[in-house]
């Protein structure tokens, strides 16, 4: 790996770089493959660089106990209706695999469960991607880098030191990864998003892309988090913001997305160089408005 850079599909995230969007559909299809593939026509349309969805094996995961539990969705009465419905079987993965293939553009999924990291190995995925809640599986970590691919580390919730020990786990196999600075709750209030942990991580780890997953409502504080070095950006999207589903109020709808990664670019064009010089575009300025030449 270049230092502070990894790459997906082949394109590559870090400092030097543009910033690479990754729109998360997550369990935003609601079940539906249909959903899901108009999620990645979306994704596609606005310019994002990669999609992720997320893969649980629902019975590993969850106890029998909470699967049982009482839960009303539109999928049945229990939690375990609910986590059931939401999960795409290897066929319904071909199916999202293959419109992501005609579309040009990667797939990858949040893996809980080491079999899960067997499911998205089978459809030789781009990269792993570490979900906050499963930062301190140090486990389904090791599983994860014997694939050989990147991975991509949350780190809502976690303290110094449970980032630590993930990086160590990672770095120990000798895998490339990025961390992202991430605030876990769904929508993240806006004094809550914390933007100056990224010149933390940057500081900490100063060999690693560091990146944003954002769960809040608007655009603005992506971009920041970009204008602050966040190499690599992950919202998610929804077709309906007040469609039924836990993660819909914290996406963001086609347009929005389309705007921000607009802006993301716009952002790039502005930040130009670093070299203090006078420009080829102020020639005429110069000569006219410079009292002493």
């Amino acid at each position: 790996m270049e230092d502070g850079v990894i790459t997906l599909a082949g394109r590559p995230i870090g400092a030097g770089h543009p910033c690479r969007v990754v729109a998360e559909l997550g369990i935003n299809h609601n079940g539906s493959v249909q959903i899901a593939e108009a999620l990645i026509d979306a994704a596609v349309a606005a310019g994002a660089d990669a999609v992720k969805l997320q893969k649980r094996t629902v019975e590993v995961v969850y106890t029998p106990e909470d699967l049982a539990r009482p839960r009303e969705s539109p999928f049945g009465t229990t939690n375990g209706d609910l986590k059931r419905a939401l999960e795409f079987d290897a066929r319904q993965y071909a199916e999202i695999d293959a419109h992501c293939r005609a579309r040009r553009i990667p797939w990858f999924a949040s893996a809980w469960d080491v079999e899960s990291v067997a499911f998205l190995d089978a459809f030789d995925v781009p990269a792993h991607k570490v979900a906050s809640a499963c930062l301190t599986d140090l486990a389904l970590i090791a599983a994860m880098t014997k694939a050989g691919k990147p991975l991509i580390l949350s780190t809502g919730m976690s303290t110094p030191e449970e980032i630590a020990a993930a990086s160590r786990s990672v770095e120990s196999s000798g895998t490339s990864y990025a961390l992202l600075v991430t605030t876990a709750t769904y929508p993240a209030p806006i004094d809550q998003l914390h933007l100056r942990r990224l010149a933390t991580l940057q500081a900490w780890y100063p060999q690693i892309p560091i990146g944003y997953s954002g769960h809040e409502t608007g655009l603005w504080t992506t971009l920041c988090a970009v204008a602050m070095g966040a190499s690599i950006v992950e919202r998610h999207l929804t077709l309906d913001r007040s469609a039924w589903g836990t993660d819909h109020a914290a996406s963001l709808e086609p347009h929005a997305l389309k705007k921000l990664i607009e802006e993301i670019r716009s952002f790039e064009r502005a930040a130009g160089s670093s070299e203090i010089r006078r420009l080829p575009g102020e020639a005429a300025a110069w000569e006219k408005l410079r009292r002493v030449k």
